[in-house]
C-alpha cells in the first residue's frame, strides 16, 4: 500500500494543448479515490501520468516516499486495468493471470500461490482451466482484476473498467471491487464518467472539469455542500436545479425574486448572501427538495408552474414543470397527484437551498 501525490502537475501536448492544468491531490494509504468528470476533462490522462503511460509537463509525483516522474511503469509498482479486458483468447484463466508473472521470472511455485489466491478471492477458482471465450463478460473483467491482483502491487488503477457491462452486470461489479478494496486494504484510483458509480464506490471523490480539479471531497459532502455550480449539477440525478433571480431585502427578511416566484431565505443563508442583496444571483435546489403542496394547505415558498412531462421510475416520478420560462424538476412519490398539461403548485424546501454567484459559479451559501 502507498500514499500517492500529485504536486502542481501538468501535461501540455506538442501542439500546445494543455490537458492537465497543475492538479494538486492528496491519495492517502489505503483510500479508494474516483476521479469523476465529462469526457475530455482529463481524468483518464491523470490516471495515465501516475501509471506512467502519459509523461508529466511539470510537477511532481510521488508513489509512498519515491518521486516517480521519470520512473518506466514497470518500475512504479502499480497495477492497471482497463475498459477493454484484453485477455489472450488462446491462453487459460490461469495462464492470463500467471502471464505477467512468468514475465518477470517468479518461480513457479510463487506464481502458483499468487494465482490462486487472486483465484479464491474473486471466486475463479473453478474456473481457472477454462478459456476467455467460455466466460460471462462479469467473469472476463475478474479475471481482468485478477492479472493485476497477482502483481501485488502498491497502487490499482482502474480506467473505466465497467463501461463495456450492462446495466446490471456493472451493479454486481461495482459491489465486487468495493469488495476487493475493503478486502486488500490497498490503494485504489478509479476513473469514470459515471457520478453513479462514483458515489457509491469511492471513499473520497475528485471532480474534474477541463484539467482542473473543480472539489474533492466524499461522497455525502460533495452531493449535499458542492463547491460550485459545475459540482452542483453533475453530481446527483436527476441534476440540482439552477435558477435565475435577484437578491431582495424587506425589512429584515431576504427573499429569492425571479419571474413567477418569491421564495424567503432561511436566516442562515440568508447571513451568508447578504453580499449579493439587490444584485443577480442564481438559486440552487435539488429535486427532492421540491414537494408537492397538498390541496387547500398554507404553506410559504410556494411556487405555481404547468406541467410539461413525467417520467414514471416505479417508485417515483421525475416531474418537469414550467415557471415563467424556467424549467423546475422535481422528485415525487409514484402516486403523487400530478397531470402533464396541468398547472400545479409546489413547494420549494428553502432550507435546502445553495445560492451561486452568477459569473464565477462559486457556492456562496456553504
Amino acid at each position: 500500500m502507498a500514499q500517492v501525490t500529485l504536486q502542481q502537475i501538468r501535461k501540455v501536448y506538442a501542439n500546445g494543448y494543455e490537458a492537465v492544468k497543475s492538479i494538486d491531490l492528496d491519495i492517502h494509504d489505503g483510500e479508494f479515490m474516483v476521479l469523476v468528470g465529462p469526457s475530455g476533462c482529463a481524468k483518464s490522462t491523470t490516471l495515465r501520468m501516475i501509471a506512467g503511460l502519459e509523461d508529466i509537463t511539470s510537477g511532481n509525483l510521488f508513489i509512498g516516499a519515491r518521486k516517480v516522474n521519470d520512473l518506466p511503469p514497470s518500475k512504479r509498482n502499480v497495477a492497471m486495468v482497463f475498459q477493454d479486458y484484453a485477455l489472450y483468447p488462446h491462453m487459460t484463466v490461469y495462464e492470463n493471470m500467471a502471464y505477467g508473472l512468468r514475465i518477470r521470472k517468479l518461480s513457479k511455485d510463487e506464481i502458483h500461490r499468487r494465482v490462486t489466491n487472486a483465484a479464491h478471492v474473486l471466486g475463479l477458482a473453478e474456473h481457472l482451466a477454462k478459456k476467455p471465450k467460455a466466460l460471462s463478460g462479469g467473469q472476463r473483467q475478474r479475471v481482468a482484476v485478477g492479472r493485476t491482483l497477482v502483481r501485488e502491487p502498491e497502487v490499482f488503477l482502474f480506467d473505466e473498467p465497467l463501461s463495456n457491462l450492462d446495466a446490471k452486470l456493472r451493479v454486481y461489479m461495482r459491489a465486487e471491487i468495493i469488495k476487493l478494496q475493503k478486502t486488500l486494504a490497498t490503494t485504489m484510483v478509479y476513473v469514470t464518467h459515471d457520478q453513479v458509480e462514483a458515489m457509491t464506490m469511492g471513499d473520497r471523490i475528485c471532480v474534474l472539469d477541463a484539467g482542473r480539479i473543480m472539489q474533492v471531497d466524499r461522497p455525502l459532502a460533495l452531493y449535499e455542500r458542492p463547491a460550485n455550480r459545475f459540482v452542483a449539477t453533475f453530481v446527483g440525478s436527476p441534476a440540482m436545479n439552477m435558477l435565475r433571480g435577484r437578491l431582495a431585502k424587506e425589512n429584515e427578511t431576504y427573499s429569492f425574486v425571479s419571474d413567477g416566484m418569491t421564495l424567503t431565505l432561511p436566516a442562515d443563508k440568508a447571513d451568508r448572501v447578504k453580499p449579493y442583496t439587490n444584485k443577480n444571483i442564481e438559486l440552487g435546489i435539488r429535486p427532492e427538495h421540491i414537494l408537492d403542496r397538498p390541496v387547500d394547505t398554507q404553506a410559504d415558498n410556494v411556487v405555481r408552474g404547468t406541467v410539461l412531462l413525467i417520467e414514471i421510475m416505479g417508485n417515483e416520478i421525475i416531474v418537469h414543470v414550467n415557471v415563467a420560462g424556467q424549467t423546475v424538476i422535481g422528485r415525487f412519490d409514484a402516486h403523487a397527484p400530478i397531470t402533464p398539461g396541468v398547472e400545479h403548485e409546489f413547494i420549494l424546501d428553502m432550507r435546502y437551498s445553495h445560492f451561486f454567484d452568477p459569473e464565477s459559479g462559486k457556492n456562496v451559501s456553504c
